[in-house]
């Protein structure tokens, strides 16, 4: 059964920085696209950034030149890298990724969540 562990979430000032980390288990055939959301009280869920098991890349206009995507295959690791965090970021950042099966099938997962919070 696929798990996934999130890592490096907390508190930091304006302008400080963090790394949020996902490991994917119990995923034999592997693992497809990766991604990473967010949550802010009251709002919608929303798409901070992708990336294809190729290496495709999608950001939200609203982190470009900020935050960084990346991942390690062998690893089954999607890592975020937040630069010039500003209050606005504050959410609940959430991992998804897309688990490969039998027969060319695919079932999609969610992380547990880990807060950022970002405030003076």
């Amino acid at each position: 059964q696929v798990q996934l562990v999130e890592s490096g979430g907390g508190l930091v000032q304006p302008g400080g920085s963090l790394r949020l980390s996902c490991v994917a288990s119990g995923s034999p055939f592997g693992v497809g696209d990766m991604g990473w959301y967010r949550q802010a009280p009251g709002k919608q869920r929303e798409l901070v950034a992708s990336i294809s098991r190729g290496g495709t890349i999608a950001y939200a206009d609203s982190v470009k030149g900020r935050f960084t995507i990346s991942r390690d295959n062998a690893k089954n690791t999607v890592s975020l890298q937040m630069n010039s965090l500003k209050p606005e970021d504050t959410a609940v950042y959430y991992c998804n990724l897309e688990n490969l099966e039998v027969f060319g099938s695919s079932s999609r997962y969610w992380g547990q969540g880990t807060q950022v919070t970002v405030s003076s």
